[in-house]
Parts: C-alpha cells; structure tokens; sequence
C-alpha cells in the first residue's frame, strides 16, 4: 500500500493541474464581455436586416427547387442528407436556455462561414437556380464579414479564425438538389435562432 501512496501526490498534482486548464478554458470560452448593450445597436440592427435578407434569399432558393424539381419536403431527404455528410452549424450559446454573448457571435460567424462553403459545394446546381444560389452566398458572406469586423472591434475574435471542414462531396445533380434542399432548410432553422438571440441582444 506504501507504494502508491508514495505516486499519489505527483498524480494529483497534474490532475489538479489538468483541471485548472480545462476550467480556465471554460471560463475563456463561456465569460460574456458583458450585457447586450455593451454591442452598438447599429450593429445589431443590421445584423437583424441581413438575416431576414438571408432568410429571403433561402426561402426564394426552396421555391425553386420546389417548383422545378418537386423537392418540396426536406424531412424527407434526412437519410440521404446524412449518407452524404452535410454538416450542421451549431448555435447552442445562441440559444434561449443558455444565451451567451461572445459564444453566440463567435457561432454566428463559424456557421455562416460553413454555409459559405456548403453553397460552393452546390455550384453547378443548375443554370436557373445559380442566381439564386449566387445571391444567397453574396448575403451570407456579407453578414460573416459584418459580425467578424465587429468582434474585432470589441477584442471578441477569436486567435484563430474557423476552418469550414470537410464539404459534402455532390457526384448527381440529383444530389446537389436534394443538397440544396437540405442546406437552405438547414439555414433556415439557423437563422431563426440567430434572429431569437440578436432581437434579444437589442434590449438595452
């Protein structure tokens, strides 16, 4: 028994020593910059006008695959979705139950930026659908860069920017559609969480 109680204290000390990490980067990761006035309201407010322009621009890319292609109904493509790897963005630090100022624009920004590249991985979708495509990546980018200008001004950037992953990979334009499909849907339920957390992000 002598022996290892002779280890103990070095094991110890580097579990405490692991523990304070792992608490110090919670609390680097989930410490707000204060309230939500601590954000310029003009900068929240165009937020709110670039997601609802977001949301027109994905809501005029379902129509058209609904009305051209008859893929009307996402929940009915979840299986192929999932067989072909299209990635969800996160937004829990946006969510009612554990709103959180820095985490929710830090995951604002990374998830834009995914549907930045998941929308590339749809070019070539087809011809009557690329400006509609084309328009919606434009917004999108256009918002990312307005959020990530704006953490920088407040020191809320993080050290090192987001990586998007690995994209889907479309082989069908059968894919790309039901892709599509499942993308704009995807943003859709995005945006309106956003929308939830900067509306309350705006209340002084």
């Amino acid at each position: 028994p002598a022996k290892p109680a002779a280890q103990s204290p070095m094991k110890l000390t580097a579990l405490q020593l692991l523990l304070w990490h792992s608490a110090l980067w919670m609390v680097q990761e989930a410490t707000p910059l204060g309230p939500p006035s601590s954000l310029p309201q003009s900068f929240l407010l165009k937020c709110l006008e670039q997601v609802r322009k977001v949301q027109a621009d994905g809501a005029a890319l379902q129509e058209r695959l609904c009305a051209a292609h008859k893929l009307c109904h996402p929940e009915e493509l979840l299986l192929l979705g999932h067989a072909l790897g299209i990635p969800q963005a996160p937004l829990s630090s946006c969510s009612s139950q554990a709103l959180q100022l820095t985490g929710c624009l830090r995951q604002l920004h990374s998830g834009l930026f995914l549907y930045q590249g998941l929308l590339q991985a749809l070019a070539g979708i087809s011809p009557e659908l690329a400006p509609t495509l084309d328009m919606l990546q434009l917004d999108i980018t256009d918002f990312a860069i307005n959020i990530w200008q704006q953490m920088e001004d407040v020191g809320m950037a993080p050290a090192v920017p987001p990586t998007q992953g690995t994209m889907p990979t479309f082989t069908s334009a059968f894919q790309r559609r039901a892709g599509g499909t499942l993308v704009a849907s995807n943003l859709q339920s995005f945006l309106e969480v956003a929308y939830r957390a900067l509306r309350h992000f705006t209340k002084p």
